[in-house]
C-alpha cells in the first residue's frame, strides 16, 4: 500500500527540482525531512511540503503508521513553460522561458 502527493506548476524549474529530490530517495520519512531542512537549495521547502502531504495522505486515508514510511518513489516532470520577452539593444527582443515543474512523492509502509 502506498499513498501519494502531487504539487503541479510550481514556479521553479525541474533540473533545480532533481538536485534535490535525488538527496531523499529511498530514505525514511523523517531522515527525508531532515535533510530537506538543512538543505540550502531554493526546491527544498517545494519537496518538503510534498513529502509532508504524502505522509499526511497516508495516515488519514490508508491508516499506516508514520513512524515506519520512507520515500519509495520521488520524481519531478516539466510543466508548461511561460514565455516572456525582454527588450534588447537596437529595438530587438529576447525571449525568456520561465519554467514550471510537477513534483510527484509516493511513501509506503516498510514491511
Amino acid at each position: 500500500m502506498e499513498a501519494r502527493a502531487q504539487a503541479k506548476m510550481v514556479r521553479i524549474s525541474s533540473r533545480k527540482v532533481k538536485l534535490v529530490i535525488d538527496l531523499v530517495r529511498g530514505k525514511s520519512v523523517g531522515e527525508a525531512l531532515a535533510i530537506l531542512r538543512l538543505t540550502p537549495k531554493a526546491a527544498s521547502p517545494v519537496v518538503e511540503k510534498v513529502i509532508m502531504s504524502a505522509i499526511a495522505n497516508a495516515e488519514h486515508n490508508y491508516n499506516m503508521d508514520t513512524e515506519k514510511l520512507f520515500v519509495k518513489e520521488i520524481y519531478v516532470g516539466e510543466g508548461p513553460t511561460l514565455k516572456r520577452f525582454r527588450p534588447r539593444a537596437q529595438g530587438r527582443a529576447t525571449q525568456i522561458l520561465k519554467r514550471t515543474s510537477h513534483i510527484t512523492a509516493v511513501v509506503s509502509e516498510k514491511e
